[in-house]
């Protein structure tokens, strides 16, 4: 990693649908990389979000699916987007359909489209169903996420997110401790965080790797993923919580 490297440029999310999935942090990287991208970008979900990214200084249009497209045609075409559905709680907005989120990047001209693209209920990891991820079709990049918290826990429901399908991708059983193997495990498998990435770009993330405790189980981690999975070439190392670069390292092959 050189020193003038930034997030944008190591998960390659200048340009293109970038969609990130499972847990631990995927609202607080698409935020980063809204915000710190220099030209016009659009921010946005496929799924329900707890809560929507209407505080960045974005233009906002909250619209039924089919009336986002217009709604953000009339935008100022010099602002950066925050684009959603109503959601049915106060406090909570509805994902557009792939189809719109598609259609949205290809007509009004944005760099970058960042997409949450995943749901996992604030937990630290998680695996899909088989209906997940909710990938568009135009994803170029697609962007793994998950904590470095979770090594040391025992696999609950408290931290995990869908744990009966992270005992079988992962190899462990539930109440038995996480460790460094499984989560470079739940990253590889095309069961877990691979799942649907077939032909798009694909950087994991581990986040909260607050310490150096912490980096060296995220970098055991990376590693057993880089070795499992040919397609990965790199995993990236991110503290999101603190100020300034976020990058705590990177692993390559």
């Amino acid at each position: 990693m050189n020193s003038g490297d930034t997030l944008l440029d190591l998960l390659d999310a200048r340009t293109g649908v970038v969609c990130a999935v499972g847990a631990g942090g995927k609202k607080s990287l698409l935020k980063h990389l809204a915000t710190t991208h220099p030209g016009r970008v659009a921010i946005t979900a496929t799924v329900f979000t707890t809560y929507f990214q209407e505080n960045l200084g974005f233009a906002v249009a909250i619209e039924d699916d089919e009336r986002l497209p217009a709604a953000v045609a009339v935008l100022d075409r010099a602002r950066s987007v925050a684009y959603a559905c109503p959601g049915d709680k106060p406090g909570r907005r509805a994902g557009a359909s792939a189809a719109t989120v598609e259609r949205i990047h290809r007509e009004c001209g944005f760099a970058a489209t960042y997409v949450k693209a995943d749901g996992a209920r604030m937990r630290l990891i998680k695996a899909p169903t088989d209906d997940e991820p909710a990938l568009p079709a135009c994803c170029t990049t697609v962007l793994p996420v998950l904590s470095a918290l979770a090594i040391g826990e025992p696999l609950t429901a408290r931290i995990a997110h869908r744990v009966e399908r992270i005992e079988r991708v992962a190899g462990l059983r539930e109440h038995e401790p996480i460790t460094a193997q499984h989560l470079g495990r739940l990253l590889a498998s095309p069961d877990g965080l691979m799942k649907a990435t077939e032909g798009r770009r694909v950087v994991p993330v581990i986040n909260m790797v607050d310490d150096a405790h912490r980096e060296t189980q995220a970098r055991e981690a990376a590693a057993v993923a880089l070795e499992r999975c040919e397609r990965i070439d790199r995993v990236v190392l991110v503290s999101l919580a603190r100020t300034g670069n976020p990058v705590v390292g990177v692993v390559w092959r």
